[in-house]
């Protein structure tokens, strides 16, 4: 938590309450379904927590904004941006069912009433977001033919609608085909020594009806 409080100074005692209790609900959750490695649960805050609010540093998501997060697993980086940001419109989406039941249960358990949980590929999904969130599920090509056709049309923040990935390692190759990519080194804003080698990728997309 004191990771949280490092970076995050300014939220409010109902925010810290709740980045609070995620540690115990999830170590709770994860000795009857493993969505988070053994090794990770001890650090949670640093290796989940505060790296998905790594997306914050980026961009600060408008109230009544709509955010997609595609392949949320365990309900990262969704979960934690959805504390962050309760004015904002989240939609956590994994097809695997064991993953999005814990999701759930850590939704309720926290109050979280800015989030929409669905159990389905993303291609299955309906609507249109702001921004698609999501944390390494696949390579940018193929990430971007997932979520074809679900980018509003309206931008509303600084930076125009589109992809905000978390990635690691080196990128050129999987990046070659976008020229608009920008990537954001995390260790720019966190100091901690895991946050070496993560980024932030942004790509901005059109609107396709």
């Amino acid at each position: 938590m004191e990771l949280i409080k490092k970076y995050f100074p300014d939220l409010t005692d109902d925010q810290y309450s709740k980045f609070e209790l995620m540690e115990s609900l999830y170590k709770d959750w994860n000795l009857k379904i493993n969505v988070v490695s053994r090794k990770d649960i001890d650090e949670i805050y640093l290796r989940h927590v505060l790296h998905s609010l790594g997306i914050a540093k980026i961009q600060q998501f408008r109230p009544g904004s709509k955010i997609l997060d595609v392949g949320t697993g365990g309900g990262f980086p969704g979960i934690p941006l959805a504390i962050l940001f309760p004015e904002t419109n989240f939609h956590l989406v994994d097809s695997i069912g064991k993953k999005m039941k814990v999701v759930n249960e850590v939704v309720e358990g926290l109050g979280l009433t800015n989030v929409k949980t669905t159990n389905a590929r993303v291609e299955e999904v309906k609507g249109s977001y702001d921004f698609i969130v999501s944390r390494a599920v696949a390579a940018m090509p193929t990430f971007v033919h997932w979520t074809k056709g679900k980018i509003a049309k309206k931008s509303q923040h600084e930076l125009k609608n589109g992809i905000l990935y978390l990635k690691g390692g080196d990128l050129t190759e999987e990046l070659q085909d976008y020229p608009k990519a920008v990537v954001y080194k995390l260790s720019d804003y966190f100091k901690e020594e895991f946050f070496e080698t993560k980024k932030v990728v942004y790509l901005p997309l059109k609107y396709k009806p």
